[in-house]
């Protein structure tokens, strides 16, 4: 367990936690002694292993399916993670997101949509339905992107996603902070995940690594210590925020 980030006793929910920084950070929640519920959308084998690898060095963990492209996804997952947790959540991180590489020509009716239902309308109705179990100390971490605040490659309607969700976080805060909740976002750079295959590329590395101050390819786990710190009483004063974890990308 990480003295500095004792989760011990608290009970997290992981959105898209079943790979990539989702999974990272589930795995870095239960370190630090979380309850970690481990949300998938259709990788459920994926899920499964990543409860067994927390199971496996002693902590505890469950998955929770729901698909959150549908209206009503956030609603069902919130039931479902009231009904193992029972009356309280202490840290929700929103992580499940979605991309779609594609200039302003090409970039269709549908796939707009569906890049707003899921990084947008998702975790504002998850959080929605979870406030009755969310109380004082808890802590909302959603994830935003440096494609929010600079213009990388042909991600417009995504980059609109993510720009939404900052807003949203200065919304949540402000309204939430009277109950004791915290809102705050990570904004990662380009991290080495499935969402981010062109890194594979010596190409794509080389682009990456020259908007980069640190010159290394992010990991996941390096946007879920953010997360983890953000989560814990480390961050207790720290709300309304959306901390870069880019390794200085577009400086």
């Amino acid at each position: 367990m990480n003295p500095l980030h004792s989760l011990t006793g608290k009970t997290a929910l992981v959105t898209g936690a079943s790979r990539g920084i989702g999974r990272a950070t589930a795995l870095a929640l239960a370190h630090a002694g979380a309850q970690v519920l481990v949300h998938y959308g259709s990788g459920e084998a994926e899920a499964a292993a990543v409860v067994d690898e927390i199971r496996r060095a002693g902590g505890k963990a469950e998955k929770v399916a729901a698909d959150l492209r549908a209206p009503d996804g956030p609603h069902l997952l919130a039931q479902r993670v009231r009904a193992v947790i029972g009356g309280r959540l202490d840290v929700l991180v929103a992580n499940a997101g979605i991309a779609r590489d594609a200039s302003i020509e090409d970039t269709s009716v549908e796939d707009f949509d569906a890049l707003f239902a899921v990084n947008v309308r998702a975790p504002f109705f998850l959080v929605q339905q979870l406030l009755p179990a969310l109380s004082k100390g808890s802590s909302i971490v959603l994830v935003s992107s440096l494609a929010a605040h600079a213009a990388v490659g042909t991600l417009s309607a995504y980059s609109a996603t993510k720009g939404a969700v900052d807003t949203l976080v200065k919304h949540f805060a402000a309204a939430l902070g009277a109950r004791g909740i915290r809102v705050n976002a990570v904004a990662p750079g380009v991290v080495a995940t499935e969402m981010s295959s062109f890194t594979k590329t010596d190409a794509g590395r080389a682009a990456t690594l020259g908007m980069q101050a640190l010159q290394r390819l992010a990991q996941p786990d390096d946007i879920a210590a953010a997360i983890a710190f953000l989560a814990s009483d480390e961050a207790r004063w720290i709300t309304g925020d959306t901390l870069r974890v880019d390794g200085g990308s577009k400086l």
